[in-house]
């Protein structure tokens, strides 16, 4: 790697407010490697160099040969104009600003698109921003980095050991059926994290609901004997996911 190219990862990772260690746990490599790529002593291999655009919001050409400055040559920019585009049944007006970007404005929620990126406010006061140009159409979110890195610890905390550890203990003192049917618990593992996406992303639709049902199921019919008639739960399953999205559309109409 030239040294160009090294600086400016460093340069994007300050930009980006990361540390190497922080850098290097969300791309899934070591510190140690960071720090090479930033002294020259190594390159990142494609998907590294994929993952590092997507982080710091590039694009990948602009991550290893810069931002292209606009030739001497080239035309200018137009000049600036305004149109307005107002449907009057719904009250709602698009402003379009020549070069400059789209502006959007309903109902209390306006949308601002422009070379800084993208910003949204709804009409509940709610704001999402980008501060850089936006790569394959993303929106990052700008002021939600608590909820980002709880989500992130949640679906990294190493539920499936715990799950280990607990078949373990029901093996060794005989509890919810031993080592027979304590195997039951590692069907946990899909619901803890399919849960946590439920509720980070707040879509109930996320959640592994026929995991659950399947787990009842067996509990019931393993130590209630009663295969029947509860598997009569497993038509559930529809109800659940018509529900999810029946209560989602309403929330979007509010």
């Amino acid at each position: 790697m030239n040294l160009k190219t090294a600086e400016r990862l460093l340069e994007y990772r300050k930009k980006a407010g990361l540390s190497q260690e922080e850098l290097a746990e969300r791309i899934g490599v070591s510190r140690q490697a960071v720090s090479k790529w930033e002294r020259a002593e190594a390159s990142p291999d494609t998907d590294n160099l994929i993952a590092l655009a997507d982080v710091y919001g590039v694009t990948l050409d602009e991550l290893v040969k810069g931002r292209q400055e606009e030739a001497p040559d080239s035309p200018k920019e137009t000049e600036d104009f305004t149109c307005d585009v107002t449907d009057e049944k719904r009250g709602k007006t698009v402003h379009i600003v020549g070069p400059k970007g789209i502006h959007i404005e309903s109902e209390g929620n306006e949308v601002h698109i422009d070379k800084n990126g993208v910003f949204v406010k709804d009409n509940k006061g709610n704001t999402v921003k980008r501060d850089v140009p936006l790569p394959n159409g993303h929106i990052f979110p700008g002021n939600n980095k608590s909820a980002s890195k709880l989500h992130y610890a949640f679906k990294h905390f190493p539920y499936p050991i715990l799950t280990v550890i607990a078949y373990i203990l029901f093996g060794c003192f005989n509890i919810c059926g031993g080592w027979s049917f304590g195997w039951l618990v590692f069907l946990s593992i899909p619901l803890y994290y399919t849960l946590v996406d439920a509720i980070f992303k707040r879509n109930a639709s996320h959640f592994a609901y026929p995991v659950l049902v399947t787990m009842v199921y067996l509990y019931l019919g393993f130590f209630r004997s009663a295969w029947h008639p509860m598997w009569l739960l497993f038509l559930t399953i529809p109800f659940y996911y018509f529900f999810c999205e029946f209560i989602k559309k309403i929330v979007q109409k509010l």
